[in-house]
């Protein structure tokens, strides 16, 4: 008498094929990653002052923060103010379109605001906003 399947060694036995699984998962992180948003912050917070008519403004790639110490900071950095208007200027050529959000706090001065402003019209950029907080 024959035994069902008597042929079937250990080698032969069935396995999962993981490839397309592998396959579909690499597909969605390449498109998690495509699709993902990425904010630019100054890194630091900031009290703001608030404005009636402040709108949201998306398409500013450069900020700069001002803190209540007259500090200025760039992506997370202290910046001596003599070397605002060459980063400004690199980041500027990186972007040529982009614009400039100032986000100054509230105790910082009205000089170091005009400053940073003046340093980057100096570097060519055009459009610059001061951030504030709605009412």
């Amino acid at each position: 008498m024959r035994r069902p399947f008597a042929h079937v060694t250990e080698d032969d036995e069935a396995n999962i094929d993981m490839t397309p699984m592998l396959d579909i998962v690499f597909i969605m992180l390449i498109f998690f990653v495509v699709t993902a948003s990425f904010v630019k912050e100054t890194g630091i917070d900031i009290n703001r002052p608030q404005a009636k008519t402040a709108t949201t403004k998306e398409t500013a790639n450069i900020k700069i923060a001002i803190d209540g110490t007259d500090t200025i900071w760039i992506d997370r950095h202290r910046v001596d103010e003599r070397s605002v208007r060459p980063l400004l200027e690199r980041m500027h050529m990186e972007n040529p379109q982009g614009g400039l959000i100032v986000q100054a706090d509230r105790r910082s001065t009205n000089e170091k605001l005009v400053q940073v402003m003046d340093a980057a019209r100096q570097a060519g950029i055009s459009s610059i906003s001061i951030a504030a907080s709605e009412e």
